[in-house]
């Protein structure tokens, strides 16, 4: 079970104090319940494809890999539902780690030069700079362009890029800087974008996402409680 839990980290998007704090250990009800549809805001577990159930729990006692399913499954929610949750997060890096034998690290990785990780950094990046220029937008990138950015960024980004700049120059004074010096320093790696990334690429599309989003969400949040607000 440690090994499980070792194999699953990943840092909390909400941590305690929060209204709704991640679980520090996911259970393996919470984990089903990111690959089916939701109705109403609760999971549809009838929609669980039941070839999960045991062999994920047999993975987990017998410290074997997890099933190919899960990580499918996980993946199709999230192009469905356009979100990278804290649980699916986990999945992502379980699979990763366990089932390919790559590092993965419980945050961000500034380091980590995979194009798919470095444009998953990216996009949370336009997302971040697309909400600070437009106040009370109902939908953001994510909303549109998240499953076509993660399948075929080639196609997608020089699209993105293009309107990141005009966002960009709404931005003021060292938040302007600061994005601009953080998009370049992420793209530095990326010679080209791919036309297309596999499933896999994906998963770390999604977790370079996922990683990159939480440290911008921190920084804002640090801000914030430094000023008193």
């Amino acid at each position: 079970l440690h090994r499980h839990y070792d194999d699953m980290r990943a840092v909390r998007r909400f941590e305690e104090g929060t209204k709704h704090p991640d679980p520090e250990f996911p259970a393996l009800w919470q984990i089903l319940d990111e690959t089916c549809p939701r109705r109403n805001g609760k999971a549809d577990r009838d929609q669980i494809p039941p070839i999960l159930e045991g062999p994920l729990l047999r993975s987990v006692i017998a410290e074997t890999q997890y099933p190919a399913g899960l990580f499918s499954a996980v993946m199709r929610r999230i192009h469905t539902d356009r979100e990278v949750n804290y649980v699916r997060a986990c999945v992502i890096a379980g699979h990763l780690r366990r089932n390919l034998k790559q590092e993965v690290s419980m945050s961000l990785d500034t380091e980590r030069k995979d194009p798919a990780y470095r444009l998953g950094r990216l996009f949370a990046v336009l997302e971040m700079v697309q909400q600070r220029a437009i106040e009370g937008i109902n939908a953001t990138i994510r909303d549109r362009f998240y499953s076509s950015a993660s399948a075929t960024p080639g196609t997608v980004f020089p699209r993105l890029l293009r309107t990141y700049q005009h966002h960009l120059a709404k931005l003021e004074g060292g938040a302007k800087v600061y994005f601009e010096k953080l998009a370049q320093e992420i793209l530095a790696p990326v010679k080209e974008f791919p036309s297309h990334l596999g499933l896999v690429e994906q998963g770390q599309f999604a977790l370079g996402y996922y990683h990159q989003a939480k440290d911008l969400w921190t920084s804002k949040a640090d801000k914030q409680k430094e000023k008193g607000e």
